[in-house]
């Protein structure tokens, strides 16, 4: 770390400045996007000093990208050392140079003060169609990059001030939405310039040499922070694995994402190192991607540490080699990372720091999921490409003192705003029909996993329609941790209850859908913290009445009877002596259940007697859950963990 140069006031205004510069970025996008992806915030920005290095990010980024954006500036400094030029911008979504996928486009300004280069401000926005096999760009079957959308790596198209109008062009022709393209790349290149603009407000205040030597101290300010925080830590190594639901060319089973923490002194090292191979799904994520979600597990639990590439220096992830799921490499899809191996990695982290920091441990949190439906809007004579775009709130783990966060944004990007489906009806040809929160959806804990929600919707006039699906958890379900329980799976019915009813699962793409077709999808529930046969009864009681909890489930998931008193007046009762005696019962049978057959188990199931909820959190049975078959290596997985996490830790 460099020595200190500026006093106190002057650091500490400087180092406030440039949140709020990158904030003004961000507001800049909002008022000039086109695309209504990026208007709901799927977008992040970041100020990087003249080597590429984070100088800080914006309050309300998207996690996913907070460990990307400063290898994204490092490329365009490699790329056009030498070829650098004030007044220009460069465009890059390359997830093999430490993007995250290719939907995610950055635009990266130089800022030059006196003839030097001293920052770049770059505005990086999840553009909602960049080509590829289907709309959306979200192909569950691509195997390699070639059918996920354009490939670009550090392009100029900006020259010395002047657009470069052909290159935009290109980029905009690969995509099934070029107006947008064209749109927010503007609005991203703007962004930039209100960047740079600010910058030069502070250089005329405080001199070039200050505002310079500001963008080290930060950064250095930052990592003596988090060293300070690392060694009040215990030395040591801790390590556990996440899986998503399985690779569409390999046999039946879950993939492993193994994730080892060590902390020596005032360092921490992430080792990704043990994780599966990569699958034939574009769940895959790419070393940007997966450095990413190590860093951002470890800032959810320092969340009073500001976030710059300071933190980077303490904390260290060596992602493995190529190859893995966690490393795909080029060729390799990726597309897919933030629901597949990116999601896994937060959440893993998560269950490491809970043994860390138990007074702010948190149990896993719902998997983050994209509907996408693309075609032709017959609503205009035109019939021009339409892209109905969406992802939905779920719950957060169950959490130390406290339940869980109910219909919250995912940990992917807290920032992300739910999409007003007033005008996702008004730009397309879809009608939103329910959303509503899913009761029991919270997974059973002494606290209890936040609430997820239900979405359905119908299709009116659509013509050439395909539907895709970028999630898991289908199988992997969001687990709980010391003893509680997990929430529900993930999948999508389509038109469910008529004769045509089909469970397309929890990844798919492409699937023919036409107008007058029904679809439905739930978003999981946070995983319990804690036995739930612990649970206060009277929180038991207040969940029914707040229609959190069905009494049906109070009784089978905390061994609470409830009697209702008048429903319309949410008044209920605990039955104190059945519920005394409902729990002693519990604790006697229930890790026996993790033995019964699973053929047995699945027959229950088909016959009724048993439903999901029970399979997932009380016997561990994992199925296909549109034929209802067992699937026998999964189960076996999912037991094990199920053991670990939650039996093993029962009185």
């Amino acid at each position: 770390m460099a020595t200190r140069t500026l006093d106190p006031v002057t650091f500490e205004v400087l180092k406030n400045s440039f949140v709020t510069v990158v904030d003004e970025m961000a507001e800049q996008i909002l008022r000039t996007c086109h695309s209504f992806v990026i208007f709901s915030r799927d977008f992040s920005c970041a100020l990087h000093d003249a080597n590429g290095d984070t100088i800080m990010q914006g309050s309300q980024d998207i996690a996913v990208h907070v460990g990307t954006l400063h290898l994204k500036a490092k490329a365009v400094l490699e790329d056009f050392e030498g070829d650098i030029h004030d007044g220009d911008v460069f465009a890059v979504n390359d997830p093999y140079r430490g993007g995250t996928h290719f939907p995610d486009f950055s635009l990266i300004r130089p800022v030059f003060a006196d003839g030097e280069l001293i920052a770049l401000a770059q505005a990086n926005g999840h553009w909602a169609d960049v080509g590829g096999s289907v709309p959306g760009s979200f192909d569950v079957g691509a195997t390699d990059h070639f059918g996920e959308g354009i490939r670009v790596p550090p392009i100029r198209v900006v020259d010395r001030g002047t657009p470069r109008d052909d290159v935009i062009g290109m980029i905009a022709s690969n995509s099934r939405a070029p107006g947008d393209i064209v749109g927010d790349c503007h609005a991203q290149i703007e962004a930039t310039r209100v960047a740079e603009q600010e910058l030069f407000r502070l250089i005329d205040k405080y001199g070039k040499e200050d505002v310079v030597a500001a963008f080290g101290e930060v950064q250095d300010y930052v990592e003596r922070l988090t060293r300070a925080r690392i060694a009040d830590l215990p030395d040591g190594e801790w390590e556990t694995t996440d899986h998503v639901d399985f690779d569409p060319g390999g046999e039946e089973g879950l993939v492993k994402v193994a994730v080892k923490l060590t902390i020596a002194g005032d360092e921490i090292t992430y080792d990704l190192n043990g994780s599966d191979p990569a699958i034939k799904s574009f769940l895959n994520s790419g070393a940007g991607v997966a450095f990413s979600g190590a860093i951002a597990s470890a800032k959810t639990f320092l969340p009073e540490i500001p976030l710059n590439s300071g933190f980077y220096r303490a904390i260290k992830v060596d992602v493995g080699p190529e190859g893995t799921v966690v490393n795909a490499g080029w060729p390799n899809a990726v597309t897919g990372s933030v629901s597949g191996a990116y999601e896994k990695i937060m959440n893993a982290g998560f269950e490491l720091w809970s043994q860390l920091m138990p007074e702010r441990a948190m149990a896993c949190c719902f998997n983050l999921e994209y509907l996408l439906v693309g075609g032709r809007d017959a609503r205009r004579d035109d019939r021009p490409f339409f892209m109905w775009y969406d992802w939905m709130a779920g719950g957060w783990g169950g959490r130390n003192g406290r339940d869980g966060q109910d219909c919250t944004s995912p940990v992917f990007g807290v920032g992300l705003a739910v999409q007003p489906f007033e005008g996702q009806e008004r730009l397309t040809p879809v009608l939103t029909s329910q959303h509503e929160i899913i009761p029991d959806s919270g997974g059973p804990g002494k606290h209890r996993g936040g609430c997820g929600v239900r979405k359905g919707g119908t299709l009116t006039q659509v013509e050439a329609a395909v539907m895709s699906y970028c999630c898991d958890r289908a199988r992997s379900v969001t687990w709980g941790i010391s003893g509680g329980l997990p929430s529900l799976p993930h999948g999508v019915w389509l038109n469910r209850g008529a004769d045509d009813e089909r469970f397309l699962g929890a990844n798919f793409s492409g699937v023919p859908v036409k107008e007058g077709d029904r679809f439905e999808r739930p978003s999981a529930g946070g995983g319990g913290l804690g036995d739930p046969l612990e649970r206060d009864p009277d929180e038991v009681l207040e969940d029914v009445a707040d229609g959190y909890v069905t009494i049906k489930r109070a009784a089978l998931d905390y061994g609470v009877v409830v009697e209702e008193v008048d429903a319309e007046l949410a008044e209920y009762k605990v039955d104190t002596d059945a519920t005394q005696a409902l729990r002693e019962e519990q604790r006697g049978a229930r890790r026996a259940r993790l033995d019964e057959a699973p053929e047995d188990v699945a027959r229950r199931f088909r016959d009724g007697d048993l439903d999901v909820m029970d399979l997932v959190r009380h016997y561990g049975v994992i199925l296909d859950w549109g034929s209802g078959d067992v699937l026998p290596r999964t189960t076996e997985q999912y037991r094990e963990l199920l053991r670990r996490r939650s039996a093993d830790q029962w009185e």
